[in-house]
């Protein structure tokens, strides 16, 4: 059999869109991250009691229970998780990160994103690829320490909260964070 330049371009070409039909429906994904997703949630009410007055207040929840961050001079971190409204999973989304300037290590890290205001919640689902920036008001709890809804923390549109942190890497702060809706 002869395979000609056009039979293998067309081929390669046919491969490659094939492989883009490939959503995910029909595979675990989604229930795998929903499990992360509440595991990490039940950690974060545990560790952080606080959080679940903070819950209640918020008209969703963006959970990402498992963020890779490295960086050698240019850094990247990517995860993904779930949109919780009312307690339910309404949508599944991936996070990417990208960063440069002095850093180097790595680290592994949870977070969850509290949309304090409806508005919020509608910019969020309905844009293409949020980015997180100045916008969000960061609640950072240290070991053991009481993290309370308190009233001008719960003014802000939104709200993160970073925890679990292990790795060699000082520091994580969400800006210049892209969230993508995906279908896992």
């Amino acid at each position: 059999m002869d395979i000609t330049r056009r039979t293998l371009t067309l081929g390669l070409g046919a491969m490659g869109v094939l492989a883009g039909c490939g959503n995910g429906i029909g595979s675990t994904g989604s229930n795998t991250i929903d499990a992360r997703v509440d595991s990490t949630l039940s950690q974060m009410y545990t560790q952080f009691p606080g959080t679940v007055d903070l819950a209640q207040k918020a008209s969703g929840l963006l959970v990402m229970p498992l963020v890779t961050e490295a960086g050698l001079g240019l850094g990247g971190a990517y995860g993904r998780g779930a949109l919780r409204v009312g307690g339910s999973t309404v949508d599944y989304y991936s996070m990417v990160k990208g960063s440069g300037g002095l850093q180097i290590g790595a680290q592994q890290y949870a977070h969850v994103l509290f949309f304090m205001t409806q508005e919020a919640l509608l910019n969020f689902r309905r844009s293409p690829g949020w980015a997180a920036g100045a916008n969000i008001e960061y609640a950072t709890p240290e070991q053991g320490e009481t993290l309370a809804a308190e009233t001008t923390t719960s003014m802000a549109p939104v709200i993160a909260v970073i925890f679990g942190q292990s790795g060699l890497r000082v520091g994580a702060t969400l800006d210049g964070t892209k969230y993508t809706r995906i279908i896992p």
